[in-house]
């Protein structure tokens, strides 16, 4: 009888081990599966696609060509990169034409799960919104007529100069200007565009935005002189609290960096 008894204890401890031993292998939930997203990254895979705030008048980083209407330029392939983070598909990304101004608002409604826009960081906007770490960096220029004698933020003393409505070149050439004593008018615009067309024009006697930027302005009848005013370093940024968002930034811009991938794309487009 003992021995019987002893059997059947001996099974059931085995069994119970073996129950044990099949609870402990089941894998646990993993992000990859979606339960264990941040709700901002579980919302982007819910609706399958990434909304990205993107330029489209400033070439090189975010640029429509008028006979294809296809957008394209670094910061677009930044954005498939996220994508393909995110969604494991660098095609899923709805691009959505901003401007300086726009941007901020379309970030605040909800309308884009990120701006890559040459958003320069800066702290007052880090009380607004949530930015990665830099993935560029530039610094303030002049655009100016070659034929204008120009060769100087002072030769611009009694002149105008225009910029785009809500950028921060305005800011860093106010200081500017101030350190020097100077006089002179700034403009502001909606568009760089209409910069542009102001400078052919003689509207205004300069163009001053980041100096890659004004790059996709140059022509032969423009130049665009030696001084930076103001380093400007430009950020992925989210809604502010969206920090699922912000960490897959990070990650995706320091893996970019490390592999060299984000060098290549520099390169690519001329900013290297």
């Amino acid at each position: 009888m003992k021995k019987i008894i002893t059997l059947v204890l001996s099974l059931i401890m085995g069994l119970s081990l073996v129950f044990a031993a099949g609870c402990g292998s089941d894998p646990a939930p993993t992000a990859s599966s979606g339960s264990g997203d941040a709700p901002d990254i579980k919302a982007v895979k819910d609706h399958g696609v990434l909304k990205i705030g993107v330029k489209v008048d400033v070439p090189k980083f975010g640029f429509k060509d008028p006979n294809t209407g296809k957008v394209d330029g670094m910061e677009i392939d930044l954005a498939r990169a996220l994508a393909k983070k995110i969604l494991g598909d660098e095609s899923k990304i709805e691009v959505q034409p901003v401007t300086a101004k726009t941007r901020g608002p379309l970030l605040d409604n909800g309308e884009v799960d990120f701006v890559i826009a040459t958003f320069t960081i800066t702290e007052e906007r880090k009380q607004s919104y949530n930015f990665s770490d830099p993935y560029f960096e530039d610094g303030v220029a002049l655009m100016v007529k070659k034929d204008s004698g120009i060769t100087d933020l002072a030769g611009l003393n009694g002149k105008k100069i225009g910029v785009a409505q809500s950028a921060t070149s305005k800011q860093a050439l106010m200081d500017e200007i101030k350190k020097q004593n100077l006089k002179i008018d700034i403009l502001e615009f909606g568009t760089y565009p209409e910069i542009k067309t102001a400078l052919d024009s003689g509207r205004i006697d300069c163009f001053s935005v980041d100096g890659a930027i004004l790059a996709g302005y140059l022509d032969d009848t423009t130049v665009i002189l030696p001084a930076r005013y103001s380093p400007q370093l430009y950020g992925v940024a989210a809604k502010k609290g969206n920090e699922g968002l912000t960490k897959v930034a990070n990650d995706t811009i320091a893996d970019m960096k490390s592999s060299g991938e984000l060098d290549k794309i520099l390169t690519k487009w001329g900013l290297k």
